[in-house]
Parts: C-alpha cells; structure tokens; sequence
C-alpha cells in the first residue's frame, strides 16, 4: 500500500454508546481493569466500535494504525491497571492542568493506583487488544501505544510514594527494578504475538525545562540533572530491551492534553541533549502546534543520530478549526533544513482523546484535521 508520512498519534474521538460506559468508569472504584465483567455489554460496544474506527483509520489513508485508543479510559493508567500487583481507586483530586482562562483544571479523579503485590507485565489485557487490531489491519501496519516507563516512575514513586517500609517495595530503588521488570515482562509477551511497534506516551520532559513555569520539580528534588540522568536511564533499559527483542520502539512526549487544555510549557532546546539526544529510541512524536515549545532548531540535537525519525506535531488536536498551513510548510521547510525531509513526518501534537471525554471538537472535525493533515504531508513530500 502507499506510505503516508501524515501520522496520529493514538488517539481518536470516542463515540456516544462507548462514553456511557466510559463515565460509569470514572466514577466507581469497585470494579478493577479491564472492567468487562462488571458492566454488562461494555466488552460487545467497545469491540463494535473498535471495528469502525480501524475501518474510518484505513478510508482516511492512515497507514499506521492503532485502534483509537478505544480500549483505554486513559492515556496511561490503563497500562498500569492492567498490570498484576495494581489497585485502582478513586482519589481526593484528580490531576490539574491549565483551563482556558488561566486558572486551574481538574480532571477526573479515578487516578489512584495501589501496588499490592510485586508487579508483574505478564498476561496483559492489552496482548489481547494487540491482537484483535492486528487481525483487522490487513496490510497496514499497527502499534500499541503505552505509559512511558519514566514517566509512571515519577507518578508512583516521587509523587505517591509508594515505597517504604510498610509497602510492597521498600525503597525507590526496589520499586524502580520492579517496574522495569514489568515492563520488560510485557514487551517480551508483546513481542511472541507478533508486536513489532512499540510507543511510549510520556508528559515527563518539560517538567525539567528551565523556562517551564509550571514544574513540579523545581523544588525538593535535589540536582534535576541527576535526576533527568536517572529517568533518561530507566527509559533507555526499557528501550534498549525493546531493541533486543526486535521491536520498533518510539516514543510521543507532549505538555498534557485533557479536554482542549494543557497542563505544562516548557521548550525543547532546555532539554533536548538529554531528552531528545541521550534517548534510544527509533522515532520522537514531538509536540509543535504552539510557541511553547519553543524553536525547532532544536531537532540540531538529532544530527548526529541519522536513524532517528521525527514526527513533527506542527497540527493541533486540541482546536475544532483547521491549522495554519503557511505555518504548518514554513516549520516543515525549517525542520527538514535541519534534519532532511526523509527522517520527518507530520502530525497533530498529540491524540484527539487522551482520556474518554476528549478534546473539544466533533468527530467530523477531527476527520476534517486528519484529511489536512494528509493533503499537506502528500504536498509536502511529493
């Protein structure tokens, strides 16, 4: 089939008979992942859904395929909830991020995560969601897109602390090999059912972006050199793993995307030696639609890796109107200056539904994005 370098980055607009169960979801705590049993007829919509959306995906011309995302309630925490050891619950606050006037936003709440047992990535629902995508992809290829092993560190180990002497794990050090063991323990069942793409979803980078307002880790955590060292270092044990096995193994990082809002700025050239340069994977999805992540000159960290594929994310999922195109072929003309044209692609900066309730646009407007972003990739790369 003929290759597209217009790309999505996972996510896709959920449909009305899917989010009814989606909400019932966020709102209870007494049900655990993947919650089939516990909602009747919710396994029979997502599957039907899943079905049309890898159809819509093929008459749009995509050629790397996900399945929306559909199976997820969240971006992230569903990959952890499917690991063995995991608790989900609701907690007292859900995450915050930038709402539209400048103030705070708070998201969903469903966001706790207990560690029961030590964790385990064997046996994972999201072997069963690989399958059934790959069994309707026909000649397309697939990914499953998962939490970047960094990033779900930072959540259970900095912020919930869930280490210490009366916890499954003792020290952070205990829980950081056991979740990296998980990981690895996914990736190689992944791998024998005939995985080969592998992307990790992170929001961690621009949390150590010097001209990042909005950083947590500005405060109390001692050298933030050694400690991006330390998060470079787990990802590149899960990637270089990923390697091993003969996986494609990429990675999305964005400022957060809930709703149409945001939640952190910060550019790249404040972090792009290590977190661009110092990082194994194959392929970056960038975030570009905005002046927060500041030049493109950035990619110069990549010169030196002529491998390494970049997806610029130059289009917005957060906006119901179609992007800026003279925008769109300047930052492409200045992008493929730096690193030529045939180690680029074009994107939206990240999925049009991170989490069910998704960005503020219809499903015809999302559709109408992603035929632009085809026509001007076909332009551009003709």
């Amino acid at each position: 089939m003929t290759k597209t370098r217009f790309q999505i980055v996972g996510s896709l607009l959920r449909p009305t008979d899917l989010l009814d169960y989606k909400t019932q979801i966020e709102k209870r705590d007494d049900i655990q992942y993947p919650f089939y049993n516990d909602l009747p007829g919710y396994q029979n919509v997502e599957s039907a859904d899943v079905t049309k959306i890898i159809a819509e995906e093929k008459a749009h011309g995509l050629d790397v395929l996900t399945d929306g995302e559909y199976t997820k309630s969240m971006w992230h925490l569903d990959f952890i909830w499917g690991f063995g050891g995991v608790e989900r619950y609701i907690a007292d606050h859900g995450y915050t991020f930038e709402d539209h006037d400048g103030g705070n936003f708070e998201t969903r709440k469903d966001i706790g995560v207990k560690i029961t047992a030590p964790l385990s990535g064997k046996n994972h629902h999201f072997i069963e969601i690989y399958k059934n995508l790959k069994a309707q992809a026909g000649d397309n290829d697939v990914k499953l897109t998962v939490w970047g092993a960094a990033h779900a560190f930072t959540e259970l180990g900095l912020i919930d602390h869930l280490y210490g002497p009366d916890e499954v794990y003792k020290t952070a050090d205990e829980l950081k090999a056991g979740l990296i063991n998980a990981y690895k323990e996914f990736l190689t069942e992944y791998k024998a059912a005939g995985g080969q793409i592998i992307q990790f979803d992170d929001c961690l980078w621009e949390l150590f972006a010097d001209d990042n307002q909005q950083s947590f880790f500005s405060e109390g955590n001692g050298s933030l050199a050694d400690l991006a060292d330390d998060f470079v270092a787990i990802n590149n044990a899960v990637a270089d793993y990923g390697h091993e096995l003969g996986l494609r193994v990429w990675t999305h990082n964005c400022r957060g995307n809930y709703e149409s809002r945001h939640a952190a700025s910060g550019s790249y050239a404040a972090i792009a030696q290590k977190f661009l340069h110092d990082q194994h994977y194959d392929r970056f999805f960038l975030e570009w639609d905005d002046e927060r992540a500041g030049d493109i000159t950035a990619l110069k960290a990549l010169q030196d890796r002529p491998n390494v594929e970049v997806v610029l994310g130059l289009l917005s999922s957060k906006t119901n109107t179609l992007d800026d195109e003279d925008r769109v072929y300047r930052l492409l003309n200045q992008a493929s200056g730096i690193l030529g044209k045939d180690r680029l692609y074009l994107s939206h900066q990240c999925g049009f539904a991170s989490c069910d309730s998704g960005n503020e646009l219809t499903q015809e407007q999302e559709w109408a994005k992603i035929d632009q972003g085809q026509k001007i990739a076909a332009a551009f790369w003709a």
